[in-house]
């Protein structure tokens, strides 16, 4: 039995894996899905003080809390969550095994989650909500969505080592963006390393609504 450690993007709670948890639990696997401090039904909970590093130590504590030292860990990250799956790999190496980017940020040392993204994606950054401290929702999400910490893309993540060192590192690409996608840079970091396994999938950034069977697919391949 594998655990999965799904990791949502910006504004976004567990719920948006619901689908895919649900599968990945049938398949007879153990799934914790996250919801970060300050965002979705965590959304009261100290959203002016939310770093990078709160939604790391959210993870870290999950894992402690939930599963065995023998566990094999697979963290799979969607969009900003890549910053996040990155750190908890960093902190807790002798634990993971793989790492799954979901249409996702890919950091190296010293990079913020702006510092990988496109100019239109920072834009939307900087159009903070009323607090001063949320970046809004855009009006497709799901409606559960809320605002998410503006801080925790702005803060560099430190690492002490690097990707390579785990088994596996998968990095699943979305097409069909309006324009420019602002991962471009991330996938590219990885498209041709020899150390990566990557998938381009004909579906929008919600690769968890469009191609769920795709990533179930690319989730439990992961695992062998």
């Amino acid at each position: 039995m594998t655990t999965y450690v799904l990791v949502p993007g910006m504004c976004h709670g567990a719920w948006c894996f619901d689908g895919l948890a649900a599968s990945l639990r049938s398949a007879g696997h153990h799934v914790l899905a996250i919801t970060p401090t300050g965002v979705a039904e965590r959304s009261h909970l100290m959203p002016g003080a939310v770093n990078l590093d709160t939604h790391t130590t959210d993870v870290l504590a999950a894992v402690e809390n939930d599963t065995t030292a023998s566990d094999e860990l697979i963290l799979v990250g969607h969009s900003y969550g890549g910053m996040v799956i990155t750190g908890v790999a960093d902190r807790i190496p002798d634990r993971v095994d793989s790492l799954v980017f979901l249409d996702a940020v890919v950091p190296r040392d010293g990079e913020a989650c702006w510092d990988l993204v496109n100019d239109e994606e920072r834009q939307w950054y900087v159009e903070v909500d009323d607090t001063g401290f949320g970046v809004p929702p855009m009006p497709f999400f799901d409606e559960r969505a809320t605002a998410h910490p503006l801080a925790t893309v702005m803060q560099p993540l430190r690492l002490r080592g690097d990707l390579n060192r785990f088994r596996r590192r998968v990095f699943v690409y979305a097409q069909d963006w309006p324009g420019e996608s602002p991962l471009q840079e991330s996938y590219d970091r990885v498209r041709d390393d020899p150390h990566w396994t990557t998938h381009e999938l004909d579906g929008k950034h919600n690769l968890m609504r469009d191609n769920p069977e795709d990533l179930l697919r690319i989730l439990l391949d992961a695992a062998r």
